[in-house]
């Protein structure tokens, strides 16, 4: 089992950057995969990136190509979202989760309790 505990959030202006750290407990945390996701009032939770358990392999949401960079530390078992160039629309709460690798929330078994970020124009 794993347990999952997000930070970094905040409120930011247009532009700007910001990084996520989520800190994993357990042993076991360098076998998963790793996504990110968010959520803004209203709307369903939607994939940002994702990274597998050897860092090798990373995905990210259309959205944030080329904006946020996903990457893990397992000697430290904690993952990071780096997001450069943040717009209004990146305002969520946003989560991390661990499970098998994939877009689709059902695929991740282990959730943060997540971390605001608001966005000012």
């Amino acid at each position: 089992q794993v347990q999952l505990v997000e930070s970094g959030g905040g409120l930011v202006q247009a532009g700007d950057s910001l990084r996520l750290s989520c800190a994993a407990s357990g042993r076991t945390f360098r076998l998963y995969d790793m996504g990110w996701f968010r959520q803004a009032p209203g709307k369903e939770r939607e994939f940002v990136a994702a990274i597998t358990w050897s860092g090798g392999t990373t995905s990210y949401a259309e959205s944030v190509k080329g904006r946020f960079t996903v990457s893990r530390d397992n000697a430290k078992n904690t993952v990071y979202l780096q997001m450069k160039s943040l717009k209004p629309e990146d305002t969520a709460v946003y989560y991390c989760a661990a499970g098998t690798w994939g877009t689709s929330v059902r695929n991740y078994n282990y959730w943060g309790q997540g971390t605001q970020i608001t966005v000012s124009s």
